[in-house]
């Protein structure tokens, strides 16, 4: 993960835990063999934090364009999430065209999903105070000072240096658990179900 701890480096930062009434490890195995079987897997999500056209699209290909990869690094948390396990039906990367999902690709319960390849566990802390959001409203933003409380997600940059600050260090860095790499078109809106 050398790439990712150098300045200018962007990432996805994201807590996951159960989903859907399905265990984390169920759902790395299951994405694990889409990505076998498609070459990339839907990695589901909610919220409007990481919104796929404002947020994750122009953020993404920003560093695409620069030729630099984009990694989504994800911390394993309890959680209880009890939505219906239902699979979306269709993605679109706009909101207005859309397209089935493939048969081989099971995305549960959520209204966005990332597209990623490559997902592997990991075992390494992230220091949030070296990092800064560089798009949307909060940009600039600490991310120490932005992933807390109900912000679970952010679009992240590294930068030269952690910042000074008086906050709690146990606040200052997260253990990542998995990362996967982003890739073409990042993220998207999900809808219907399958039958």
């Amino acid at each position: 993960m050398n790439e990712l701890f150098r300045p200018g480096a962007g990432f996805l930062f994201m807590k996951v835990g159960t989903h859907a009434q399905e265990s984390l490890a169920d759902i790395v195995a299951r994405k694990r063999k889409e990505i076998e079987k498609v070459g990339h897997t839907l990695w589901g999500y909610g919220g409007n934090t990481c919104h796929p056209t404002t947020m994750v699209q122009p953020f993404a290909r920003n560093y695409a364009e620069r030729s630099e990869p984009i990694h989504l690094v994800m911390e394993e948390m309890e959680s209880k999430h009890f939505a219906e396990p239902m699979c979306a039906a269709e993605l679109s990367v706009d909101g207005l065209k859309w397209d089935l999902i493939p048969n081989e690709i099971e995305v549960r319960g959520s209204r966005h999903a990332l597209v990623i390849r490559d997902l592997q566990l990991a075992d390494f802390s992230l220091p949030l105070n070296q990092t800064f959001v560089p798009v949307g409203p909060s940009r600039g933003r600490l991310g120490s000072r932005y992933v807390m409380g109900r912000v679970d997600k952010a679009c992240l940059e590294f930068s030269a240096a952690p910042e000074l600050t008086n906050e709690d260090p146990a606040k200052l860095t997260r253990p990542i658990n998995l990362v996967a790499e982003l890739v073409e078109p990042y993220a998207v809106f999900l809808r219907n179900f399958r039958q």
